[in-house]
């Protein structure tokens, strides 16, 4: 059913979450998994750090056939900027499936904050998981 995973990730426990769901779908389609992740800025220190949370995704990661993509986001058009480029990667590289953890905000902090994995599913063609927190 799913030959082409992508799975964006960050430095928070609901993208690790969303990895380790990604990893298990990829284990039973036997598909490939895209791991991207977006900065807002082209500096230097923010592709180092996100070089570093791509290799930590990577590393956490079975064997399995992984591609990485560092994705650079228009600044200017904040979480707006984040969720066009998610989205025209996960276009671009033909994904059945895109994973995403998700803050789980409600109320005026959802109104204020936005979110990245909402404004994904308005602008994303291929099917999209949504990862929400584990309580405990």
């Amino acid at each position: 059913m799913y030959k082409k995973i992508m799975v964006a990730v960050d430095d928070s426990d609901t993208a690790r979450q969303a990895l380790a769901e990604a990893e298990n779908i990829a284990n039973t389609y036997n598909a490939t998994i895209c791991i991207v992740h977006a900065i807002g800025s082209d500096t230097d220190a923010d592709r180092k750090n996100g070089e570093e949370i791509l290799r930590e995704a990577e590393s956490s990661v079975g064997a399995l056939v992984i591609e990485k993509k560092l994705l650079i986001a228009d600044i200017e058009y904040g979480l707006n900027g984040i969720a066009e480029a998610i989205a025209q990667a996960a276009m671009d590289w033909n994904a059945d499936l895109l994973v995403v953890g998700t803050a789980n905000r409600r109320g005026l902090e959802r109104f204020f904050v936005g979110s990245v994995a909402e404004q994904l599913v308005a602008k994303v063609d291929s099917s999209i998981l949504l990862v929400r927190p584990q309580t405990t």
